[in-house]
């Protein structure tokens, strides 16, 4: 098993560039099914979760090939309308080939999915959606069977919560469903708005972008296309924090710095002085860290994704700090791994009292899950000494060369095989 080793209390400083949203890249790879054709996906990260939906595909009939971070997906012979377990399993995000294949085919056969364990995230939404469209739902063995053999039919979907998974599978399978879809209390997540903008490009017709209320005319057919992923906000925030932690000055490009206004204001309320540029922003901190409290909540709240980097700034801050979690009810499990460090967490229910330490110290620890993996490195750039920071897979499915791309910034980090 590889692991990442880091010595702390090394400055942090430079320019570093991110690469295409992994939670856009995925489903835009899922949106090509929708066209018999070839369909370029430009931008894409080079992470394990991008193979995963790529082997996903390529099971299904379609012709996968990755080349300069670009995926082309070809969907011309689907062959099977499978998804299996041994695949689904490895990434929840699997679970959005499910509208596309009923929406073009008819008919869908999906495994449950797996994913990092940060919750029960239930699927519940999709599924009730697709039923809306006149999906008959079943289940067997483990396995969701989904079928329309007349066509989806276009209906009104009001969404319990703004769940990003649930929308961007309707907006998938009501695209060419029959008649007019309205999916209200839609997630407006900027992937959300990335995945409608190549729909359209291949004929397509949604109003409402950026908003809670989509509408979605049913056509006949789709093309192929070649599309751009937007920057990762994400990616992009977890370099933003580690020049936080580390004073900086930190620059992150390649990405809107719109789409992460609350995490760059929380951050400016911490005691960072943030300077948005067209194509990013950068960081640096000359003073001590500002205890300040946030909230998880669907964008353009501040994102759930970033809650466990902003814990380890927290950790370090002058007095305490409350996050709630209102998202994922497991996202604190890493919380653990970070008081082995020597933070001061109390965990009660979906919210953390965070006190204020002096310093971290370098310890073995695990990661166990994407954001908890990467915010122990994080939290490790600062610490006194040695972390080792294990079971680095979970790190690998979001991140494309994070130690390379800290190492640039100064970090005294490295990859090691097990």
């Amino acid at each position: 098993m590889e692991s990442i080793v880091v010595m702390g209390r090394r400055p942090l400083s430079g320019t570093v560039k991110v690469g295409g949203a992994k939670n856009s890249a995925l489903k835009l790879m899922a949106a090509a099914l929708l066209a018999p054709g070839k369909s370029v996906i430009r931008n894409v990260p080079d992470i394990s979760d991008v193979g995963v939906m790529a082997d996903v595909l390529e099971h299904l009939g379609a012709r996968v090939t990755r080349e300069d971070h670009s995926v082309a997906v070809d969907a011309t012979n689907i062959a099977s309308l499978e998804a299996p377990y041994e695949l689904v399993a490895q990434m929840r995000a699997s679970i959005v080939v499910l509208g596309p294949l009923v929406a073009r085919f008819g008919s869908a056969h999906v495994a449950m999915p797996g994913g990092c364990n940060i919750g029960s995230r239930k699927i519940d939404m999709h599924l009730l959606g697709l039923q809306h469209l006149g999906a008959v739902i079943t289940f067997e063995h483990g396995f969701i069977n989904a079928s329309a053999p007349d066509g989806l039919k276009g209906a009104q979907v009001i969404l319990d919560f703004p769940s990003v998974g649930a929308t961007e599978n309707l907006l998938m399978a009501s695209v060419l469903a029959e008649g007019t879809t309205v999916i209200e209390n839609a997630a407006r997540e900027p992937e959300i708005g990335d995945l409608v903008d190549m729909l359209v490009s291949m004929g397509a017709r949604i109003e409402g972008r950026d908003t809670s209320t989509l509408e979605i005319r049913g056509v006949r057919s789709l093309s192929p296309v070649e599309h751009t992923t937007v920057g990762d906000r994400i990616e992009a925030g977890t370099y933003l924090v580690a020049g936080a932690l580390g004073g900086g000055p930190v620059t992150v490009v390649g990405f809107d710095p719109a789409h992460l206004e609350m995490l760059l204001a929380k951050m400016s309320a911490a005691g960072c002085d943030i300077e948005p540029l067209p194509d990013g922003a950068t960081v640096r901190r000359e003073g001590p860290i500002t205890p300040v409290d946030i909230s998880t909540l669907p964008y353009p709240g501040f994102p759930t994704d970033m809650q466990p980097q902003f814990m380890a700034l927290m950790a370090l801050a002058e007095g305490n700090s409350v996050i709630t979690e209102n998202v994922y009810e497991s996202r604190f499990m890493f919380a653990d791994e970070l008081k082995r460090m020597g933070a001061d967490i109390d965990i009660e229910g979906h919210r953390a009292l965070v006190r204020g330490v002096g310093a971290l110290q370098g310890a073995p620890v695990r990661s166990p899950d994407l954001r908890g993996g990467a915010t122990l490195v994080l939290a490790g750039l600062v610490a006194e000494g040695q972390t080792v920071v294990g079971d680095v897979h979970h790190i690998m499915r979001g991140y494309e060369d994070l130690t390379g791309k800290l190492a640039s910034l100064g970090a005294d980090i490295n990859l090691l095989e097990g």
